[in-house]
């Protein structure tokens, strides 16, 4: 009764008793399907999709050589090649996530589905930081490249003329900036092979170096040189988890293809790379960790002109992977201001493009924001950078496994096995381990960035209670004010209210009342909403559940905070049925539930439009 009686003076702390409606006639039959994301002009295919995540993964062969043998010595090809073996086990773990979930965001996706909205926004933060890091420090390397190939060159302005122009490339579109992607892949791939075959043919002419590098003795014991140089080595693969996260602009079948050719290129060119450095330069040169490794190779086995190519290579490539942060990025942004967890109107797309600019500038912004506060030294960002990528590998390889307990019945093409998950994890965490002990000041750097990046995602989640406290406050402050009082009064009530009564609905298939219980959980958990609509789709009259209603109607009284309305809908329980659902409660389709289908479902979840697995 008490509830009842301060409704007025709060209504978000009681959201009125729900009520229930049955509608038979939805018209969805011949209602067009919209997409969650972007629509189908912008769909890739296998070459272009693999040259904008595998831009990001390949320019690894520009350092990643040094980096490993700064730390394992002359086992670096080997612990490249133990590195190519771990990324073919995630191969399988990211094919079964994407067949099951084929929808953009990644680890964040997959969480968002197996877990809740915090757990998932921390795996976002993450991953926001990775992109952060790789577009700085891709941008930062490629100019001082370019520096090398001209001298004049002004290194800090030049990193942002690349984030700029790359900024651009999206806003004009994801299809043009494939094939801007595209040209640097092929030409990165045709330039690793020239410089693949030179570097063979000089050392199988004289392998002499290269033995002496195998026989030189080394400072460490094997075992802690495979352990530090397999954690030094992992930042091989970073790039890996990009497609993931623009999965949605892909064709079908295209996901999988374009692990397996970033694979490819990884298992293939960076051990064969390490390999061919020992036989042209010394050991102690390499381990100094030189920035223009390639391009000295290149000097060594060739001349001046092969270096220079390298160079250019190095620039282009680099380049490439800053193209594909802003591609991940766009998706990952999407996907979690689609679900409340940043600001709407980066969702908004300009009439030329259909593109949209405020993520493509913000995230230029924010790039060139850090560029500044470090000056243009960005070995910090390093650091923020393994240990982001490393712990996004885990948490993916963490929502694989909850997927297979908590969503088993999802169907799904691809299947890792649970040795291969586990396996694969345990080789992620023990690269984070180990690069957490080769410089522990790497975490504090580390948390800084973090935390400054999930404050801004707390602020979403934290808006409502920031909202009351503004109230209170705006009532002692200005109380005495009168009319400017109630305007403010009124104000920041109406945008409580606004966001406390975006329904969100959830489909069930019975009257199991457990199963519908935590389905209102889920909802208080993790929705800023009072409003849940739940819904039954039924073919027959006598097929609705008897006590359905009524268990809805004692979990309404159970929480007074969450308004709980039932509708009973006619018809077959379709995609067709959640667009005209979605039209005719003008809902999201990513603010729909259900809970786990099982294998005789007759439609794939990425037919569904955005609908969330919640149970």
């Amino acid at each position: 009764m008490n509830q009842v009686e301060n409704k007025d003076d709060k209504p978000w702390e009681f959201a009125g008793w729900g009520r229930a409606e049955r509608l038979t006639r939805l018209g969805e039959s011949n209602l067009p399907l919209t997409r969650l994301d972007q629509p189908d002009k912008h769909l890739l295919g296998s070459w272009r999709a693999t040259a904008i995540c595998g831009n990001d993964i390949s320019s690894s062969v520009l350092y990643v050589s040094a980096l490993c043998a700064a730390q394992a010595g002359a086992l670096a090809p080997i612990v490249l090649v133990i590195v190519a073996v771990v990324l073919y086990l995630y191969r399988k773990v990211y094919a079964e996530v994407g067949s099951a979930l084929p929808l953009n965001g990644g680890t964040y996706t997959v969480l968002l589905n197996t877990t809740n909205k915090r757990v998932a926004a921390g795996a976002a933060c993450l991953t926001l930081l990775s992109y952060i890091a790789t577009a700085v420090i891709s941008a930062s390397e490629g100019m001082h490249y370019a520096h090398n190939l001209w001298g004049g060159l002004d290194v800090f302005g030049a990193t942002i003329g690349v984030l700029g122009t790359f900024a651009v490339l999206g806003i004009i579109g994801i299809s043009e900036s494939a094939v801007v992607a595209l040209a640097i892949f092929v030409f990165h791939i045709a330039v690793l092979t020239i410089l693949a075959v030179v570097a063979a043919t000089v050392v199988v002419g004289d392998p002499s170096l290269l033995i002496e590098n195998w026989r030189l003795p080394s400072a460490n014991s094997v075992p802690h040189a495979l352990f530090f140089g397999f954690a030094a080595a992992m930042l091989g693969i970073s790039g890996f988890e990009s497609s993931a996260n623009f999965i949605e602009e892909q064709k079908a079948g295209v996901f999988p293809k374009t692990l397996r050719n970033m694979w490819i290129v990884v298992s293939i060119f960076n051990p064969l790379m390490s390999l061919l450095s020992l036989g042209l330069l010394p050991l102690a040169d390499i381990q100094r960790v030189p920035p223009d490794l390639l391009a000295r190779m290149g000097e060594v086995a060739m001349g001046r002109e092969l270096g220079l190519l390298v160079s250019v290579d190095a620039v282009l490539v680099l380049s490439g992977a800053v193209l594909t942060s802003f591609v991940g990025v766009t998706g990952l942004v999407r996907r979690m201001a689609l679900d409340r967890i940043l600001p709407q109107f980066l969702l908004q797309e300009n009439k030329w493009r259909g593109t949209n600019h405020w993520i493509l500038l913000g995230f230029f912004a924010l790039c060139v924001s850090i560029l500044l506060i470090t000056q243009g030294e960005i070995s910090s960002l390093a650091a923020v950078y393994t240990l982001a990528f490393l712990s996004v590998m885990a948490l993916f390889a963490v929502g694989n496994m909850l997927l297979k307990v908590k969503r088993a019945r999802l169907p799904r093409a691809v299947r890792a096995s649970w040795p291969a998950v586990t396996t694969g994890l345990v080789a992620v965490l023990l690269g984070l381990i180990g690069n957490i002990v080769l410089d522990p000041i790497n975490v504090e750097i580390f948390e800084v960035y973090f935390l400054a990046t999930a404050g801004v995602v707390a602020l979403m989640f934290l808006r409502r209670e920031l909202l009351k406290v503004a109230l209170y406050v705006s009532r002692a402050v200005v109380e005495k004010l009168g009319s400017a009082s109630n305007w403010v009064h009124q104000v920041i009530m109406g945008e409580i209210q606004r966001i406390s009564e975006t329904a969100v609905v959830y489909f069930t298939r019975g009257d199991n009342m457990v199963t519908l219980n935590r389905a209102a959980l889920y909802v208080l958990a993790n929705e800023q909403t009072s409003h849940l609509k739940v819904i039954h789709v039924y073919e027959e009259e006598s097929a609705i559940p008897a006590a359905l209603a009524e268990q809805l109607r004692t979990i309404d009284h159970l929480y007074p905070q969450l308004r709980i309305d039932f509708v009973a809908v006619k018809g077959t329980f379709t995609p067709q049925i959640i667009e005209a659902i979605s039209r005719r409660f003008k809902i999201p389709k990513n603010y729909m539930f259900i809970g786990t289908p099982g294998d005789h479902f007759p439609h794939r979840i990425e037919d569904l439009g955005g609908v969330r697995l919640i149970l």
